[in-house]
């Protein structure tokens, strides 16, 4: 799958519930030898979609469960979630 591929999906947390972005809205963690995807960087957003200094969740490639037309849906522990 190529990056203009998953441009402009929207991605959602599966057990929470939550829609934590657009991915073109996110930075991608890429292992530089291999180009490969290992992790996406969504930054924390708040009230109005301003971003929070400094504030992001990283998800680990294999936690995405499914990549739909329109979405990105995530299968991830509560305790992968790092915030930045």
């Amino acid at each position: 799958m190529r990056l203009s591929e998953l441009s402009g999906k929207e991605i959602v947390d599966v057990k929470r519930a939550e829609r934590l972005g657009v991915l073109g809205q996110t930075d991608l963690e890429i292992n530089e030898q291999t180009g490969e995807i290992t992790a996406l960087l969504i930054p924390a957003l708040k009230w109005f979609g301003f971003r929070k200094q400094g504030d992001e969740i990283r998800v680990a490639w294999q936690h995405i469960g499914k990549i739909g037309a329109d979405m990105i849906i995530l299968d991830m522990p509560d305790e992968d979630k790092k915030n930045g």
